[in-house]
């Protein structure tokens, strides 16, 4: 399929991330997906972080916990606006990672900076906000563990990975907002609830709205990952011509 741009979907590009959902959906019960999930907690808490600081407010504590819960502490500059669009940037926060990942891999090809920088990422949110030891150990462990991924990891298994959080992220932020924005009783003490009590608009249309930012952010960027550039698939290198004798 070719878009008015010259760019044709790649079916390879998107059996990949359907077979990783897949996985991840399949699995994701499985203890050994527990750090991922901690791993996308920590983008909605940090997403609140730097939402708090682009407002011109500081962060007191971040905490992860080990049932996959979070919490951002954080001291804001009075005015609705600003609780707005802090309370807003968990759920669009997530998001965001997610189709940053999706395109940093699948269309820029970006694998060892990406994890690179997720590596500077957590040993930042580890040293200066952690509020407990589990945090700061969470944090500063997989910091280290993405940053000698990035240097010493063989080129294709940096992309499997990067192509796998990516998938992951996706998926995880479909259930968050299913299990806490859809979910009354959760829905009760989210984000939603705290912008309810302040702006005097239902916490369901908080929910809403998110969701569907959400799935239009992470549906546009993965339509914009999945067609490949013109000429721009690997390329093989051309055949010799035979010499006439």
């Amino acid at each position: 399929m070719r878009t008015a741009s010259g760019a044709t979907l790649d079916f390879g590009r998107l059996a990949l991330l359907l077979i990783l959902m897949g996985a991840s959906w399949y699995f994701w019960y499985s203890p050994v997906l527990w750090p991922v999930k901690v791993l996308v907690v920590m983008m909605h808490e940090s997403g609140h972080a730097i939402a708090s600081l682009l407002v011109g407010g500081s962060v007191d504590r971040v905490h992860l916990q080990v049932n996959e819960g979070g919490t951002c502490f954080s001291r804001l500059p009075p005015g609705v606006i600003n609780r707005v669009i802090v309370s807003s940037a968990g759920y669009l926060g997530s998001a965001v990672a997610g189709a940053a990942l999706m395109l940093a891999t699948f269309r820029f090809r970006l694998g060892r900076a990406v994890m690179g920088a997720a590596s500077v990422w957590l040993a930042v949110m580890g040293f200066f906000y952690a509020g407990d030891l589990f945090t700061l150990a969470f944090c500063l462990g997989m910091a280290v563990a993405m940053g000698l991924g990035a240097r010493f990891l063989p080129t294709g298994l940096v992309d499997a990975l990067n192509l796998f959080l990516a998938a992951f992220t996706a998926l995880y932020v479909v259930f968050d907002l299913r299990d806490d924005l859809w979910n009354s009783a959760v829905r009760a003490q989210s984000d939603a609830a705290i912008l309810a009590s302040e702006t005097w608009v239902p916490s369901i249309v908080w929910a809403a709205l998110w969701t569907l930012l959400s799935l239009a952010l992470l549906g546009v960027s993965a339509y914009w990952a999945m067609h490949a550039k013109p000429g721009g698939g690997v390329k093989l290198p051309p055949m010799a011509r035979a010499r006439r004798v």
